[in-house]
């Protein structure tokens, strides 16, 4: 995820992002990049000839049908689209007359306002959560029940971390459990690596397996015209077997250095091995309050899980099958007016009281006000590419690329062009909403369901967040566990190489199947 999702935890050490030292260069912001990329593309679209697709029934571009069109924009046209850019990508209207989106005609909403108001209110829900405490202290009492239990423990906690991450994109919050994973790994007699491991990886991996995280697979479905629960299926068989591999992977890495602490790649601090077992502490109780927040959480996040899945397609395996009577089919609207809702229901059983709760709530809306600035300049981005009509010509580009390709080809060629895009936006949401409606386009003429190519972007995203030192997830973990970068990414590699072929293999079954 890219943006905090709570407040911030103390990990009993230096954060990870006070100011940089001076004259050190720092990767820019989601929020800088897009800036940037909004007047290249501006002044991109200057020179790229304009031209159009025709469409179908459903507003879908029909292969082989482009051709070319002179521009109707003026010089003052354009610089007012670039103007009103941010606007139009949170309410600008697409005019079904001339195809041209501004925040003053009639006609459908082309912009983003509605996932913008959908990560407001889980941004509020999930802050309420965190203030109860429960969920913090349901993990840290977790680790220390399974402290004794080296491979159950990392096992336990990468699996919850895991979960957490394909759900809700779970992934700045691992940050705070360092000032207890830390000294309970050295005292089972393993090294700071494995803490890294258990809370990067163990994150890491369920975002990039998202099944329904709103930030991931939920911005780019919107943006690819298509259902949350579209692909579902493929991404929770990709989360088993991805998490399980993983797991593994720090596990036998763990009871290697604890057999020979020698073959550690990080090494041991002073102190690590003496003073570690004292610093575990006593374990943490769950309060009856608590456990109410943490199944209140369950119950939310499962009957959102249930309310976006098209059953009768995941069940009968046909896509066009008529939905059973029980089905929902919920959408931005929906989610954002059910997590609003829940975070008073959490706050009114937590006894919030109503100022507290009010000011959670918009605390909450403002911590996580970055990634909904993130979507509405990509979405703004897109506005401009449409209304100076070069966005055809950019999928014409790619068009003869991806003729001739077989399903799987195409797929794993989706996976591995977003890897740069990843490096360069950190942000899954503005990642997603910059790329996907020109890439679902590109997998109806691949013949290959959008969902898929839902599922490439998002493992590219997420097999980049695993290792890229522009994530404050990555750099802020091995910072807070003392561990050299450098030292984190010799570690990592040989699993970062297994997960890119099973990544490749499961996006070309998936494809084909």
């Amino acid at each position: 995820m890219s943006a905090p999702t709570g407040p911030t935890h103390d990990a009993g050490t230096t954060p990870p992002d006070e100011p940089p030292p001076a004259g050190k260069f720092t990767f820019p912001s989601a929020l800088t990049v897009l800036a940037v990329v909004t007047v290249a593309v501006w002044l991109l679209a200057f020179l790229v000839p304009s031209g159009e697709y025709r469409r179908n029934a459903d507003g879908a571009p029909v292969q082989g049908t482009y051709h070319r069109v002179p521009s109707s924009q003026s010089f003052v046209d354009r610089l007012n689209d670039l103007f009103l850019s941010p606007v139009n990508g949170l309410y600008g209207i697409k005019d079904p007359a001339t195809g041209l989106v501004g925040p003053d005609f009639e006609g459908s909403l082309y912009g983003s306002a509605g996932v913008f108001l959908f990560v407001l209110a889980i941004g509020s829900f999930i802050t309420v959560v965190f203030a109860t405490g429960a969920l913090d202290r349901g993990i840290a009492k977790l680790a220390h029940r399974l402290r004794d239990r080296g491979a159950l423990l990392i096992a336990g906690v990468m699996l919850v971390f895991s979960v957490l991450g394909t759900v809700e994109g779970f992934a700045e919050e691992t940050l705070g459990f360092y000032g207890l994973l830390v000294p309970m790994m050295l005292a089972l007699g393993y090294d700071r690596m494995v803490a890294v491991g258990t809370a990067v990886l163990g994150a890491g991996i369920g975002v990039l397996c998202s099944t329904v995280n709103p930030f991931a697979t939920g911005v780019a479905s919107s943006a690819a015209g298509i259902s949350l629960g579209d692909g579902i299926a493929l991404r929770f068989l990709m989360w088993v077997v991805l998490t399980t591999v993983t797991i593994l992977y720090v596990v036998r890495y763990a009871r290697r250095v604890r057999a020979d602490p020698g073959r550690s790649v990080c090494g041991f601090l002073p102190g690590d091995r003496e003073q570690a077992a004292a610093a575990v502490g006593e374990e943490p109780e769950l309060t009856a309050l608590h456990k109410a927040v943490l199944v209140l959480v369950t119950l939310v996040f499962g009957f959102m899980i249930f309310s976006v899945v098209p059953w009768a397609s995941a069940l009968t395996g046909k896509a066009d099958a008529t939905p059973y009577g029980w089905e929902l089919g919920w959408s931005f609207p929906q989610l954002a007016a059910m997590f609003l809702v829940a975070a008073v229901l959490v706050g009114v059983v937590a006894r919030f009281g109503e100022q507290r709760l009010s000011s959670t709530i918009i605390q909450g809306a403002a911590d996580f006000m970055s990634p909904a600035l993130v979507i509405l300049l990509a979405r703004g981005v897109t506005v401009i590419m449409n209304n100076s009509r070069v966005t055809d010509t950019v999928l014409h580009s790619i068009e003869g690329v991806v003729e001739g390709t077989s399903s799987g080809v195409f797929a794993v060629l989706v996976f591995v062009v977003n890897l740069p895009l990843a490096f360069l936006i950190p942000s899954t949401s503005g990642h997603a909403t910059l790329a996907m409606p020109i890439l679902a386009p590109l997998a109806d003429f691949a013949g290959v369901p959008r969902a898929v190519a839902v599922t490439a972007w998002q493992a590219a995203s997420g097999w980049m967040n695993l290792w890229v030192p522009t994530t404050a997830v990555t750099i802020g973990g091995v910072a807070l566990a003392k561990v050299g970068y450098d030292r984190y990414l010799r570690f990592v590699w040989p699993l970062l190489a297994v997960l890119f072929v099973l990544i490749c293999a499961f996006l070309a079954v998936g494809a084909t199947v």
